[in-house]
């Protein structure tokens, strides 16, 4: 008997990182189930993976409507099989300094950034935990422990993500659910997200450099769905903002002020009659990469949490045993004279 094909279901699937993992999936031989707003952007994407001979199903709905995401995983589940692994990847921002944006503004990139992941998570659970399996992997960012200027409703909704993960997983954890739960911090990446996100700037939006393809953020993903790491950070400048904002976080606020500030911003000026995609899909821009094919790096360096974890005690063990050496030299040569 064939071993059963696992199923995947990807939230945010028809642009950028999430259509890129969607296609790292499908050739992983994985059914895969596109949640998404737009119907062009979901035909789209379910034509490129059918071509490549993957089972797929495109369902449209917001992942800001928790009901919509319940249905969406019943039909799943109907239709292609038990879920085996569920991703969080949707996403909203608006560009701007934070007195520029409006309640209801902060309101839609919450719903659909935070709570979005709340509700996919909370309907992968309502499958997976009476069968006790299953990977849910929350598509985060470096941004969700150093924030930077002019995505204050963005920072907050990943470190709100970041918060609701850890304290599930400790839920996980006492109940002794095999049900296992990850999260990756991504770097930046050259997506359209910069064409289609609301800009309240009169310059062009771009992402901080180094800048990196959506498939190298589909690869980590794809690994953390297989070796579930608490997390998995991605990128050089990932481990220097999660690390450098653990011990020097005021430093960090002044240089952030300045670099994050003018490094979002090209020099091209913003076309304020662009359409965003905050409250609706953007026809035309469902696509995995961006604009910025000339700046891209197509790989990245991607350690778990546990294993920075070792090399800092290693590091530390290693200093220390240093100081030790140089005092007990200093000791032996006063003993000496």
């Amino acid at each position: 008997m064939n071993a059963r094909q696992p199923t995947v279901v990807i939230c945010g699937a028809t642009a950028g990182v999430g259509r890129a993992t969607a296609h790292a999936f499908a050739q992983a031989g994985y059914s895969v189930a596109l949640i998404a707003r737009g119907a062009d952007g979901l035909a789209d994407t379910r034509t490129e993976l059918e071509a490549r001979g993957a089972k797929v199903l495109a369902i449209p709905a917001d992942v800001a409507d928790a009901e919509a995401i319940d249905r969406a995983a019943e039909q799943v589940e109907t239709e292609l099989g038990p879920i085996d692994v569920w991703v969080n990847a949707a996403m909203a921002t608006v560009f701007g300094p934070a007195e520029t944006i409006t309640a209801a503004e902060y309101k839609r990139v919450t719903d659909v950034t935070y709570l979005g992941f709340v509700h996919g998570t909370l309907a992968a659970l309502r499958h997976m935990r009476p069968r006790d399996r299953g990977t849910i992997v929350q598509v985060g960012s470096a941004l969700s422990y150093r924030a930077i200027p002019l995505q204050s409703a963005y920072c907050a909704a990943k470190f709100a993500t970041r918060g609701f993960t850890d304290s599930l997983r400790c839920e996980l954890i006492h109940a002794k659910s095999r049900v296992r739960l990850t999260m990756v911090q991504l770097p930046a990446h050259n997506t359209p997200q910069f064409d289609w996100s609301r800009n309240k700037m009169q310059k062009r939006p771009q992402p901080v450099p180094p800048i990196h393809t959506p498939e190298v953020a589909a690869k980590a993903i794809l690994r953390a769905a297989t070796e579930a790491p608490r997390e998995l950070w991605l990128g050089s400048a990932s481990l220097k903002a999660i690390i450098g904002n653990m011990f020097m976080p005021g430093l960090l606020d002044k240089m952030m002020a300045k670099q994050a500030w003018s490094g979002q911003l090209t020099d091209e000026p913003a076309n304020p009659e662009q359409p965003d995609n905050l409250y609706e899909p953007v026809d035309g821009l469902h696509r995995v990469d961006g604009r910025f094919d000339d700046q891209i790096k197509d790989n990245a360096i991607a350690l778990s949490s546990e294993t920075v974890g070792k090399l800092a005690v290693a590091g530390l063990a290693a200093v220390t045993v240093g100081a030790v050496a140089v005092v007990a030299s200093i000791a032996s040569g006063r003993g000496r004279g």
